[in-house]
């Protein structure tokens, strides 16, 4: 898609200017803003607090598209890993919507809606046990020393709506 293009008025000459659909911050102050290939607004022309809740952090282990994970303190270094209910201490604290390869910069959503997702129904959605999934509220991992952690609802086959709420460990 072509960068929107409009015609002002400067210092008594018409000039042709392109739209910013990124930005650099203050070098961009006064400019027209385009939306971008999604037809949205880039999350850097928007102020801060207003856009989705992001983080990027190193990953510690590949990740998949769609990937639940659970943030943690490597040597001092905050890392990220893929979630899974086999253990208490890798409970999910966000998702990525793209893969990461181990070592990588990940971007990591903290809440809203994971829409990286195949295969899901409609209803009440916890942490799986394989890593990064999700599962149906009735097949929750059922092993001792496994976690019950109900993070959100599915709203459709491919999108669940992220709130992640307190982690029980089954005894």
């Amino acid at each position: 898609m072509a960068t929107q293009q409009f015609m002002t008025w400067v210092s008594g000459a018409w000039k042709l200017l392109t739209a910013t659909v990124t930005s650099a911050g203050a070098a961009n102050a006064g400019q027209i803003v385009a939306l971008n290939t999604a037809g949205q607004l880039d999350t850097s022309v928007m102020p801060t607090g207003i856009g989705a809740e992001t983080i990027t952090i190193l990953a510690s282990e590949s990740l998949a598209a769609g990937a639940f994970v659970h943030i943690y303190n490597n040597a001092g270094t905050p890392n990220v890993q893929n979630a899974n209910a086999t253990a208490a201490g890798k409970e999910a604290n966000g998702f990525v919507l793209s893969a990461f390869a181990s070592a990588a910069s990940a971007t990591v959503y903290l809440a809203g809606m994971n829409t990286a997702l195949t295969g899901l129904t409609a209803g009440r959605m916890v942490l799986g046990a394989t890593a990064g999934t999700a599962v149906p509220i009735a097949s929750a991992p059922s092993t001792t020393g496994n976690v019950i952690q109900e993070i959100g609802a599915a709203i459709n086959a491919t999108t669940i709506s992220f709130e992640p709420q307190i982690p029980i460990v089954l005894s």
